[in-house]
């Protein structure tokens, strides 16, 4: 769930907006939800989605994405807390509502407290 969300370095990949538009997702809803394959959950507003900076990412340190970063990828967002990033994420749906597993429990989307 938070491999690599506290690394520092060189993250390349594909836009997510890139990869929004090319699979046809619906870039009008409010939300993007993630479930993840280590059964994490979450999900993101839709600006932060479209963000030029939110990235798919698919590599670090000009390498493959490594498992300890969330081989085999991950989705950075240098505006959000890196704790949130869903990484090995095999699904994603456009939403108008969200629910998400740490919010759920009481969480703050932005501070995690």
């Amino acid at each position: 769930m938070c491999r690599g969300w506290s690394a520092i370095g060189k993250w390349s990949g594909v836009r997510f907006s890139d990869f929004l538009q090319r699979v046809g997702a619906d870039t009008t809803a409010k939300y993007v939800g993630f479930q993840c394959a280590d059964d994490y959950s979450t999900s993101i507003d839709m600006a932060t989605a479209l963000h030029p900076q939110t990235l798919l990412a698919l590599r670090f340190a000009d390498e493959i994405l490594p498992p300890k970063y969330g081989f085999p990828m991950k989705l950075r967002m240098p505006t959000k807390l890196g704790l949130r990033t869903p990484s090995t994420s095999p699904r994603s749906s456009s939403r108008t509502s969200t629910r998400r597993l740490l919010e759920d429990k009481g969480y703050n989307w932005f501070s995690g407290s």
